[in-house]
């Protein structure tokens, strides 16, 4: 149930964080919101790094890991967030939650074992999120392929960063899994914003960003405990951080859902609820 548990707590956080991120984003650039995202990321871990101290499994092999996994989730997100500048939450958020799929499968194909039943409650979901990404015809013109195309590539990028962590999750402490994504972030996207007078934050933004970064951060630390005792389960379940992306964007900002869609948020709740009903 843990594997199950984490997943679920990753989706909530991971929904939230996309939705103030589709607004951020808009106001300041993708590039300035993940780099106060990382920045907030990395004034939460830093004291917990502190405290543990370096791991005494910390090898090489583990620092490649753990490099993997900050630079799948860094350069995900940019590709994500540059993908909602132009195109709308209900479909950028579907379309990159089949990241758990991608992660999945990279787990399965180097071994990890599923039940049968599990297997099939595991597939259900990516479909779901598929149906959830699926443009009617009656929707308005803001659709932009670009946008879905940037949002394929970033789900690939999750996928492999998402695998990477579950695989060094067991062999440092949390606070360390979670460094790396900040920590490269900030190197690579917050100090040369800095340094160029580029990074951007205004007064409308910041509650945005806080509540992007504080979120993610959870929602990466509930992934990886998961994680812990199954990467397939923990990163296809952490994928309904899509329906509460889409239902939030209806709620909080109208956009429209169409029947596709929503037979799709559908279609990933009874695959969680057989997944959670073969594990319980």
């Amino acid at each position: 149930m843990t594997a199950i548990l984490g997943g679920l707590g990753a989706a909530l956080c991971f929904g939230a964080s996309t939705l103030a991120s589709s607004r951020s984003a808009r106001l300041i650039g993708s590039a300035s919101v993940v780099a106060w995202m990382m920045l907030i990321g990395l004034a939460v871990t830093l004291p917990g790094i502190a405290v543990t101290g370096v791991p005494d499994d910390l090898g090489a092999r583990e620092a490649g890991w753990l490099a993997l996994s900050g630079c799948g989730n860094v350069f995900g997100l940019l590709v994500v967030y540059a993908a909602l500048r132009i195109e709308r939450v209900g479909i950028v958020a579907p379309i990159c939650s089949t990241e758990g799929a991608v992660a999945a499968l990279i787990a399965i194909a180097r071994g990890e074992a599923l039940g049968g039943g599990t297997g099939a409650a595991l597939a259900a979901i990516p479909v779901g999120v598929v149906l959830a990404s699926v443009k009617s015809d009656d929707d308005d013109n803001r659709h932009d392929f670009r946008g879905a195309l940037l949002s394929i590539g970033a789900s690939g990028i999750f996928g492999a960063g998402i695998y990477a962590a579950g695989r060094v999750s067991t062999q440092v402490p949390l606070t360390w899994a979670l460094l790396p994504a900040r920590a490269v972030g900030v190197l690579v996207i917050a100090l040369p914003l800095l340094a160029s007078r580029r990074m951007r934050l205004s007064r409308r933004a910041l509650p945005l960003v806080l509540v992007s970064g504080l979120a993610e951060v959870a929602g990466f630390a509930c992934l990886t405990l998961g994680a812990r005792h199954g990467i397939a389960i923990a990163a296809v379940l952490s994928s309904q951080f899509a329906v509460v992306a889409a239902i939030g964007g209806f709620v909080f900002f109208g956009e429209r859902l169409s029947r596709i869609q929503l037979a799709g948020v559908v279609v990933t709740i009874a695959g969680v609820s057989a997944l959670t009903a073969l594990r319980a």
